[in-house]
């Protein structure tokens, strides 16, 4: 009597690498194809809602962290803060760092109560007082002076990041010659707006030596500056939770766009009807939105 002995071997399927499984989900979100019906999942209704709430939080998260409100219109501008912001960039520009006086910064106290008393906002106030008023008010005898304004920003940052991006502004921030600086923040009432004004003044004591350029008193809108002078100012004036979400804003646009270059590849169903151009209203959908929130997080005037 025989034995028989028989072997089954059993085929293992290989598991898919970490990396061809990433690229093939990467591409279903985001990339027009085939199996994806020229669809990508980032622009269909799932997509878009987790866009919308990723969005959110991080905007929630930005109003939480800089401005202490969820509804993001409360200021976060200190003397401290504007100094630091200030002396940061200045030591970025091998410039030595300002020295916070108390003369000027009572001066800058009086100029920001002064244009919410009398209701203006410029470097002459109605009745015709120049800046240097202001230094003559508290004492102080200077050599060369400048001042800039601010109004309607929620934060240190914000305010110096659009000083920075306007020249006149900046010659102020970084001039060799200034060695002191006063500055004043103030809430109130102007154009019958709640505003939150924040005042600079720069000098040279009288006492410092000569040679000393001297500073100018501006107020360039931020309009006449370049296209990429007011883009880098929007930038710099937000913050990284609110740049992250215009990043995810501007990929689903992008996406959309692409798709909608897709759209004589789409399913019968959706080419016969106004769906082919889904791609195309999204991406305008979602441009809408990241302008939306440039304008609502770059607020302020220089």
């Amino acid at each position: 009597m025989g034995f028989f002995y028989t072997e089954h071997i059993v085929k293992k399927k290989t598991q898919p690498s970490l990396h061809k499984a990433v690229r093939h989900h990467t591409r279903m979100v985001v990339v027009p194809h085939k199996k994806n019906q020229y669809r990508p999942h980032l622009i269909r209704v799932p997509g878009l809602m987790a866009v919308a709430v990723v969005v959110l939080a991080m905007l929630g998260l930005s109003n939480m962290l800089s401005t202490g409100s969820v509804l993001g219109d409360t200021p976060n501008i200190s003397v401290a803060g504007l100094l630091n912001q200030s002396n940061a960039v200045r030591q970025s520009a091998n410039r030595a760092p300002l020295e916070l006086n108390a003369k000027l910064t009572r001066a800058a106290e009086l100029k920001a109560a002064d244009m919410l008393t009398d209701h203006y906002w410029a470097h002459t106030a109605p009745d015709g007082t120049e800046p240097w008023a202001w230094f003559h008010a508290v004492d102080y005898s200077y050599l060369a002076a400048g001042e800039n304004l601010a109004r309607d920003f929620t934060t240190d940052q914000g305010v110096v990041a659009a000083w920075m991006n306007s020249r006149e502004h900046r010659n102020n921030v970084l001039n060799e010659g200034y060695t002191q600086v006063g500055f004043a923040t103030a809430e109130g009432v102007l154009a019958g707006s709640d505003t939150t004004l924040v005042v600079a003044l720069y000098a040279t004591p009288l006492e410092a030596k000569d040679g000393v350029v001297a500073g100018s008193f501006i107020n360039t809108p931020v309009g006449t500056a370049s296209i990429m002078t007011r883009a880098g100012y929007y930038l710099q004036a937000l913050s990284p939770a609110v740049l992250a979400s215009l990043v995810l804003l501007m990929i689903t646009a992008a996406v959309a766009f692409f798709a909608h270059a897709y759209r004589k590849k789409l399913p019968k169903a959706w080419r016969t009807s106004w769906r082919k151009h889904h791609g195309a209203y999204t991406g305008l959908a979602t441009s809408c939105a990241l302008l939306l929130v440039v304008l609502l997080y770059s607020g302020g005037q220089i």
